[in-house]
C-alpha cells in the first residue's frame, strides 16, 4: 500500500491531490476496488489480450448484467440474469469453474433497450461474507461457501421504488458497515421524491441508522443511478451521496448531513432530464463532481460544512462542459480523467482543472467506469473494445483489444490478473 506525499495547499494541510491509496493485492473487494478509487498498483497485467491472447479462462454466464466482478483470494463473485431471475455466482479464480450459484430475491426486469436489467448493482465482500443486491432492492448476505446468512427486502422496509430504469446503486462496505442510498420518486409531479440514506450492520443486516435526504429536484431528476462513496484524508472521513440535483456529505456514525452543494441543475434554466448516473470520485483534498449530458464538472476541496453551493473556499475549480454521463471519473497522480459516453477521454490538472488533453479514443458508447492498474488506464467500450492507455499528460494508446462481446461492467484487478465481464461471459486475462 502506498500513500501520497503530504503538502499544503490553500491554507489546508492535505495529501497531494490525486495521490490516492492504491493496492496491489489478492482482492478487489467491491466496485471501484478496496479504496473506492478504481486504482491498483498492479503493473504486471497484459497490455494485449482477447479470446485468443493471454486468456487464462472464460466462463459462459447464464445471462447479461451490468454488475462488475469482485475478487477475494481465489474466488470471483458476479451477479447475472439467470432465466427469469438473478443469481450470485461464485467462481474459482484459478480455473474459472463455477463453485456455487444462489438465486437472489425478485424477478429480472429488462428495463431498457440497451440491456439494462436487475443485475446492475455489483456484489461486495470482506473475505468472510459476500453481499449482493439487485435493482429490485433485495439485499443478501452469504458466507463464502454460499451458506445464506441474512436477507432484506428494501422495498418492503422503505417503500416501493419508483425509478424509471431501476435502482442500480451499488452499496459501499466500510469497517463492518453497509451504506446504501435509495433515491427515487414520481417524476410526473412536483412533490418531493423519496430519498433514504441507510446504514446496516454488515454481519447481521440490522439497521444502524436511516437518514432522510431532502431535495427540491423534480421530473426525472428525482431519480439517481449513482452509488455512494467515502471521502477520507488524514483528518476526516464521511459518506458522499450524489443525486437529485445535489451532492451531500454525511456523518458515518449517524448519517447526519454535514454539508450540501447544489448548482448542478440551475433553477433559472432547469433541465428536467438531468438525472445523475456518474458517481462522485474522491481523493485526499478533492471531490470531483460529475453531472450529466455533457454538462459541467466541478471540484470541491474539504473541509466542508453547511451549504457550500456558493462558497468560494469550498470550490477548487469548475469546467462548464464535458462531464462523463455514466462512467465515474478517475483521480490519479495529480490528474483527473473523464471518460465520456461517446468515447472521448479528457485529462485535467487536478489542482487547477486546466485541460491537459481531450481526444476521441473510440467512437462507440462507453458505460463502463475505467480503472488504472500500475500506470495504465483500462477503458472498455460498449462494443467490447478495451483500450489500454498510458497515464500521464499525453494521450498514448498502447493497445486496442476486441472481446467481440458487449459490456457495460467495470474491469477488476487481483492476483496479477485482469477480470472483464461481458453480457455473455466472465473473462480472466494474465500474461501467459
Amino acid at each position: 500500500m502506498k500513500t501520497g506525499l503530504a503538502y499544503i495547499f490553500g491554507g489546508i494541510g492535505a495529501l497531494a491531490l490525486g495521490m490516492n491509496l492504491a493496492v496491489a493485492d489478492d482482492h478487489w473487494s467491491q466496485w471501484r476496488g478496496d479504496q473506492l478509487n478504481s486504482i491498483s498498483t498492479e503493473s504486471s497485467l497484459p497490455i494485449e489480450f482477447g479470446p485468443e491472447k493471454n486468456l487464462v479462462w472464460r466462463l459462459e454466464l447464464p445471462g447479461p448484467g451490468g454488475s462488475s466482478p469482485i475478487i477475494w483470494d481465489k474466488q470471483v463473485f458476479v451477479t447475472s440474469v439467470d432465466g427469469s431471475g438473478i443469481s450470485l455466482i461464485a467462481v474459482s479464480s484459478e480455473d474459472g469453474r463455477e463453485q456455487w450459484r444462489k438465486t437472489l430475491g425478485g424477478e429480472n426486469q429488462n428495463i431498457r433497450m440497451d440491456n439494462a436489467n436487475s443485475a446492475s448493482p455489483s456484489p461486495f465482500t470482506d473475505g468472510n461474507f459476500v453481499w449482493a443486491t439487485t435493482s429490485q432492492g433485495f439485499l443478501h448476505c452469504f458466507k463464502l461457501d454460499g451458506t445464506p446468512v441474512w436477507e432484506k427486502d428494501l422495498q418492503k422496509e422503505y417503500g416501493e421504488f419508483n425509478i424509471q430504469f431501476g435502482l442500480s446503486s451499488t452499496p459501499v462496505l466500510d469497517n463492518g458497515r453497509i451504506y446504501h442510498q435509495l433515491i427515487h420518486g414520481n417524476m410526473r409531479d412536483r412533490e418531493p421524491g423519496t430519498a433514504w440514506i441507510l446504514c446496516f450492520d454488515a454481519a447481521t443486516g440490522k439497521e444502524l441508522w436511516k437518514q432522510n435526504r431532502t431535495s427540491d429536484a423534480y421530473a426525472e431528476n428525482k431519480h439517481a443511478y449513482t452509488s455512494p462513496t467515502i471521502y477520507r484524508d488524514q483528518d476526516q472521513s464521511f459518506l458522499v451521496v450524489h443525486g437529485s440535483d445535489y451532492i451531500t456529505g454525511h456523518d458515518l456514525e449517524t448519517g447526519k448531513e454535514l454539508w450540501r452543494c447544489g448548482g448542478i441543475n440551475l433553477q433559472d434554466n432547469y433541465h428536467p432530464t438531468l438525472r445523475l448516473v456518474s458517481s462522485a470520485a474522491t481523493a485526499p483534498g478533492l471531490i470531483v463532481v460529475p453531472t450529466a449530458k455533457n454538462g459541467p464538472v466541478f471540484a470541491l476541496q474539504p473541509p466542508l460544512s453547511g451549504d457550500i453551493t456558493d462558497s468560494a473556499t469550498a470550490h477548487r475549480w469548475k469546467i462548464d462542459r464535458g462531464t462523463p454521463d455514466v462512467a465515474t471519473p478517475l483521480i490519479h497522480d495529480g490528474l483527473v480523467y473523464l471518460a465520456t459516453e461517446k468515447g472521448t477521454l479528457t485529462c485535467l490538472d487536478a489542482k487547477t482543472g486546466e485541460q491537459v488533453y481531450s481526444e476521441r479514443v473510440h467512437a462507440d458508447k462507453h458505460r463502463s467506469t475505467p480503472i488504472i492498474a500500475g500506470e495504465r488506464i483500462y477503458l472498455a467500450g460498449r462494443d467490447g473494445r478495451v483500450h489500454v492507455i498510458q497515464t500521464g499528460r499525453q494521450l498514448n494508446v498502447l493497445a486496442t483489444n476486441d472481446l467481440g462481446e458487449e459490456t457495460t461492467a467495470s474491469p477488476a484487478v487481483a492476483n496479477g490478473q485482469l477480470y472483464l465481464r461481458t453480457f455473455s461471459a466472465l473473462y480472466c486475462f494474465g500474461n501467459q
